[in-house]
């Protein structure tokens, strides 16, 4: 049985618009799409899951479809579809009582403790609309993105585009800024040289597609900068998250917090493996 894309829906046109998205997605992955509505016990919950039925009705053809309304809270309610879904698809704002903080509440919350990949869609309808041709995935200096590249890896094949690996990097206060053999490099043994950083990453999982397009970008300055500017020509921005030490969920840093809350494209929070 295959496990199906999961969109959260309020009735907002931001969740409609996450539908939208979601539809076209699970026709690239042929997978099924469950609405799940999230209402509190006596609140009439019909409307929003009528509307994105409605609404995932029109888009493509072929793509099963199938809802549901849980009578508890829309965080803890969707992090528990997640535990059986191909990926949680939110929108980027929401209605009632958490209007215009959805994504500081709900998506937040959710893409901290999922422990499947969540995407948060935002940007404009040219970039929700794949025209850019363009996966990007943010690479860091460790573990921490082995599964996200994964995921943007098989993201840019099966839309047949171009996957942007991004690295930024910062030199020490007071070295070279170029990352010269025998430079700072060489005395501090647990820094690669960022071209390699890249290399690691891509070299395993770029061998299941290798028909695939990847350029390698590797850009001196803060990453959060790097990845917003990589993201403005992007149908897809790719971040991984690691497990938080000693805590349930995940440690989604400034730089994740960031990038749901500006990047110009729709977001994926890969959870590391």
């Amino acid at each position: 049985m295959l496990v199906p894309l999961v969109v959260g829906v309020d009735g907002s046109e931001s969740s409609l618009e996450a539908v939208d998205w979601a539809v076209d997605e699970a026709a690239r992955h042929a997978v099924p799409l469950h609405l799940m509505h999230a209402a509190a016990p006596g609140q009439d919950a019909s409307g929003p899951i009528t509307a994105a039925s409605q609404r995932a009705g029109g888009g493509a053809a072929g793509v099963p479809l199938s809802s549901k309304v849980l009578r508890d809270d829309a965080a803890s309610a969707l992090v528990g579809e997640g535990h059986k879904a191909f990926a949680l698809v939110l929108g980027s704002s929401g209605l009632g009582e958490l209007s215009g903080l959805l994504l500081g509440s709900v998506s937040l919350a959710v893409a901290a403790r999922a422990d499947c990949p969540v995407i948060v869609v935002r940007g404009s309808q040219e970039h929700r609309a794949g025209r850019f041709g363009s996966v990007v995935v943010g690479v860091e200096d460790g573990e921490g993105s082995d599964t996200a590249v994964e995921f943007a890896l098989r993201e840019a094949h099966i839309r047949r585009c171009e996957l942007v690996a991004v690295h930024a990097w910062s030199a020490p206060l007071g070295a070279l800024s170029e990352p010269l053999p025998g430079s700072w490099y060489a005395l501090e043994a647990h820094r690669r040289p960022p071209a390699q950083v890249l290399d690691d990453a891509l070299r395993g999982p770029a061998k299941q597609y290798p028909d695939t397009t990847v350029t390698r970008r590797v850009i001196e300055g803060p990453a959060r900068r790097a990845l917003l500017g990589a993201a403005a020509e992007a149908d897809l921005l790719v971040v991984g998250a690691g497990a938080r030490h000693g805590r349930p969920g995940l440690q989604l840093g400034l730089i994740n917090h960031a990038l749901l809350h500006h990047a110009p494209c729709p977001v994926v929070v890969v959870p590391q493996k």
